[in-house]
Parts: C-alpha cells; structure tokens; sequence
C-alpha cells in the first residue's frame, strides 16, 4: 500500500523542470522509464503544468533508454551533448535543422 501522505491530493510536490512547488492534485506525474502504467515500487517525478505543457508531446521511442545508457545528468552539459549527438547519429543518421 501507498503512504497516504505522499500520494495526498492536497501534498505538495516540486515540478522538477522549474523547481515551483504545486499542489500534487495539479501536478502532472513523470516517470523517466517511460512506463507510468507500471507503478510498482515507483515514485515518480512531477511537472507543474506550465512545463508539462511546453514539452514536446511527440512519442520519444528509444530516447529515455539513450539519456540512462549515456548516464545523463553525471557529466559536463558540453560532453553529454556530444556524446548524445554521436550516438543519436550513429543509429538514426545525420542530425538536420529544418529551416
């Protein structure tokens, strides 16, 4: 069973791209693996709506297994970039801007 108080409507949770504080009824869950169905022995991360609603709501196949086998977070921005650059055009090709 669920500790109640972590799972409270009315708790307060922190939405992890901007650090705002929002109530956990209006804050959208985030499971990095992908699989928010699966809630076993999870704790999830939240957004406050305005960031969930200025994310890329496009399906992001392969990208979550990338940032955890590129161990996203633990380098340099500069060096993670790089590598996630060289790794997304190893498998998928050249990476183009649209104009």
């Amino acid at each position: 069973m669920w500790p109640w108080s972590s799972r409270s409507p009315s708790a307060t949770v922190t939405c992890l791209a901007c650090g705002e504080g929002v109530s956990r009824s209006a804050a959208r869950e985030y499971d990095k693996y992908g699989n928010q169905w699966d809630r076993r022995d999870k704790e999830f991360e939240h957004l406050c709506p305005t960031c969930h609603n200025e994310l890329c709501h496009q399906p992001r196949d392969e990208l979550e297994d990338i940032l955890v086998e590129l161990q996203a977070g633990e380098e340099e921005t500069a060096a993670f970039l790089s590598s996630y650059l060289a790794t997304v055009e190893d498998r998928y090709g050249r990476v183009e801007e649209e104009s």
